[in-house]
């Protein structure tokens, strides 16, 4: 199964696969689907939680270990494979191959990958890993959807805004989600809830970039 990264938090809501594989080129939005995953693989019951990070001359034998193991107090456990460089390189695609074909029933396993190109979505690892769950796309917000982007944001704070004020804090944030996302935080924390008015939103805009990082720390706890 393939999905939107929008789509993850309706399928969620319903299932919960033995394996999620996310790959992507926009970190945000990468990071938010894999919270998603843990956070749902821990309300079934996946109480520990192993991280293995590929770098140069890693042992994949610990993978095996990990899916053939149970964990310390014999409950289901999260494991979590991060490939930053998206190669696993041949031993490392055999590992992952096996480690597909005996998952471990309870457990859930959450791969992390960056954006793979048509050659890459190809293999059989990779291909192993789609069988296995499911597969999470995470695609960048073009510009021209980034206003409703900001907007739905504002509204889990309950607050609201017009396009005029959606198009600014678009082009405040050049395209960049981590700056969108810090931005509706900081209207969350110096603007009450409800409509929010632009000259509201540039004064407190304006205000917070005069202070330094230690300077914002009392206005923004206040």
């Amino acid at each position: 199964m393939q999905l939107r990264a929008e789509q993850l938090e309706a399928h969620l809501a319903k299932s919960l696969a033995p394996l999620y594989t996310i790959h992507g080129d926009e970190p945000l939005l990468a990071l938010e689907a894999a919270d998603a995953v843990r956070a749902a693989a821990r309300r079934k019951g996946c109480v520990e939680r192993e991280v293995f990070t590929v770098e140069r001359n890693f042992d994949w034998s610990s993978l095996a270990h990990a899916g053939a193991s149970q964990s310390l107090f014999g409950s289901a456990k999260i494991v979590e494979l991060r490939i930053a460089s998206g190669k696993p390189g041949a031993p490392g695609a055999a590992a992952i191959e096996r480690y597909c074909a005996r998952l471990t029933p309870g457990d859930v396993t959450l791969v992390s990958l960056p954006r793979l190109d048509k050659a890459a979505q190809a293999t059989g690892w990779f291909r192993a890993l789609g069988a296995a769950g499911v597969i999470v796309e995470v695609w960048p917000v073009e510009r021209a959807r980034l206003p409703e982007w900001i907007g739905v944001r504002l509204a889990r704070n309950r607050q609201r805004a017009g396009r005029e004020l959606l198009e600014f804090l678009a082009d405040r944030v050049e395209g960049n989600l981590l700056a969108a996302h810090q931005e509706v935080a900081k209207l969350a924390l110096l603007l009450p809830p409800g409509e929010l008015a632009l000259g509201e939103v540039e004064a407190a805009v304006a205000n917070v970039a005069r202070y330094d990082a230690f300077d914002a720390g009392a206005p923004l706890l206040a």
